[in-house]
């Protein structure tokens, strides 16, 4: 008797359809045969499956059997499809009526006792059910937790495959869980929270971080050892807006999708910050791999990614941020397929100003020699250098700087003035794909970024004695104009023009 359970295989971070077919009855010796494309996870079913049904009480199949995951040209991997093909089963040999399964997406890992596990994707797959107007989705409750988030489509959580079967036949109630139900919704803690006011000095680089914050733009701070940069960039996701929920699906769908929401406990509906070593792959960096995956640039997607020590960091793995940071997605092909990952991130990066991090130092004697210097600052491309609208001097604090009981401002005073400039930058983009003022286009920067023939010339002035590139120019004005944001005013004006052009430090040569 043939039976059919819908499930999905996993590609990238989106779910496509997969039908489970079960055969059973079939003349011949006893053989479990499965077919479909599937990894060896997907072939040791069987023996947890009928592990699974023997300690739930079923009975597992006497005849031969075959399974087909269809279509056959995806690749299935990973034990998702452990719970619809022991369902699948059980309808093919008339243990339920195969009628039950009907409208129902289905998946889970089971254990050999008949407990569920949770499993990735969850959250792909419910909005693969709703895009398939199902009327329920059937997963592991870790699992369900995520799915919950998708509107519209009822998920309900299964803890082993007996509670499964009875529910599918009515025995057992199930509550169907909703978005309000998710622990991904629940506030950060307090005494976790990381806040700006807890910076000592550093006037300018917290100013810097406000204007990269409220247009969106790349960042570059430039300091010695200890001055506080990656104090600062760790602080930075807590002034972001607080994202959309589309904006947390598509960060928990990719985090979702490599496995990373499994074995996280602090759930929270927050911006990712991700901080990769500088001795990580291109691979690593970008996503790929034999099935290919996201990356640190994916799993940063929304949020910020940091870059400590910039020049460290292999040329080959820096250059391939420069399509990502561009399109805001990665394009990546492999044998198994080619997949488009989003990776709209900000990107912030520090680095030293020297190879030994003491040049410029007052009271610290740098060792470096300008050839020294120069190398060290060569590791770092023009294009990708272009990327990067902010460049901003991290000098080292002073004792009494450290030793203050003085603090700056609040996050969440920071963050309430970058989300009425950001409100502004909404407003004025509206009806376009442009979201922010770093991703104007040549057009807008000419309509929105209009200056007079005073301030002209100044910016003419300033390219001519600081030695400015000319991909200054268009950074220049829209930094200019998230300045003018913040100020709620129409216009650039000449001090906001000043601010922006002060941001451009690694363009002119101030160390070597």
């Amino acid at each position: 008797m043939l039976s059919i359970v819908s499930s999905g295989a996993l590609q990238g971070v989106s779910a496509h359809p997969v039908q489970v077919e079960v055969n059973t009855g079939e003349m011949g010796e006893l053989r479990f045969i499965l077919v479909g494309l599937p990894d060896t996870a997907v072939k040791e079913s069987q023996d947890r499956v009928f592990s699974a049904l023997s300690n739930t009480g079923f009975r597992p199949p006497e005849t031969r059997t075959t399974i087909n995951l269809a279509p056959g040209h995806i690749r299935k991997e990973g034990p998702l499809y452990d719970l619809p093909i022991a369902l699948g089963l059980l309808a093919a040999s008339n243990q339920i009526p195969k009628e039950v399964l009907e409208g129902y997406l289905v998946a889970g890992e089971l254990g050999l006792s008949g407990k569920t596990r949770p499993i990735r994707g969850g959250l792909a797959l419910a909005l693969l059910a709703r895009k398939q107007k199902k009327k329920g989705v059937l997963l592991p409750p870790q699992s369900a937790d995520e799915a919950a988030l998708v509107a519209d489509v009822p998920v309900y959580p299964v803890r082993s495959l007996d509670e499964a079967v009875r529910f599918l036949l009515g025995e057992k109630d199930i509550a169907p869980l909703g978005p309000e139900d998710s622990a991904f919704r629940q506030e950060i803690p307090e005494e976790l929270a990381v806040d700006f006011a807890e910076i000592k000095g550093q006037r300018a680089l917290r100013r810097a971080v406000e204007v990269a914050v409220a247009g969106g733009h790349n960042l570059l701070m430039i300091g010695p050892p200890g001055s506080g940069k990656s104090m600062v960039a760790k602080r930075i996701p807590g002034i972001m807006p607080e994202p959309s929920l589309d904006e947390f699906l598509e960060i928990l769908g990719i985090h979702s999708a490599a496995g990373m929401t499994l074995s996280n406990a602090q759930k929270t509906f927050k911006r990712p910050f991700r901080s990769p070593h500088h001795t990580i792959s291109d691979v690593g960096l970008l996503g790929g791999g034999s099935i290919p995956g996201p990356g640190e640039i994916s799993l940063a997607h929304n949020g910020v990614l940091f870059m400590d020590e910039l020049p460290e960091f292999k040329r080959s793995a820096l250059e391939v941020l420069r399509q990502p940071l561009e399109e805001g997605e990665v394009s990546i092909s492999r044998s198994a397929g080619k997949i488009t990952l989003p990776s709209s991130v900000m990107l912030v990066a520090a680095m030293n100003p020297c190879p030994c991090g003491y040049m410029g130092d007052p009271k610290r004697e740098c060792r470096c020699s300008v050839p020294q210097v120069q190398r060290y600052r060569s590791r770092i491309s023009g294009p990708l250098l272009d990327r990067i609208d902010i460049h901003i001097d991290a000098p080292a604090l002073a004792l009494e700087e450290l030793r203050s009981e003085q603090s700056g401002e609040s996050s969440g005073t920071l963050r309430e003035r970058i989300e009425h400039s950001r409100g502004r930058q909404k407003k004025r983009f509206n009806n376009t794909r442009t979201t922010c003022n770093s991703n104007m286009s040549h057009g807008q920067i000419r309509q929105y970024c209009s200056i007079d023939k005073s301030q002209g010339d100044l910016l003419q002035k300033a390219f001519s004695e600081l030695n400015l590139s000319a991909r200054a120019y268009d950074r220049i004005l829209k930094v200019a104009r998230t300045i003018a944001d913040l100020e709620d005013s129409q216009r650039i004006q000449t001090p906001h023009l000043l601010e922006a052009i002060r941001y451009r430090s690694l363009d002119r040569n101030l160390f070597y």
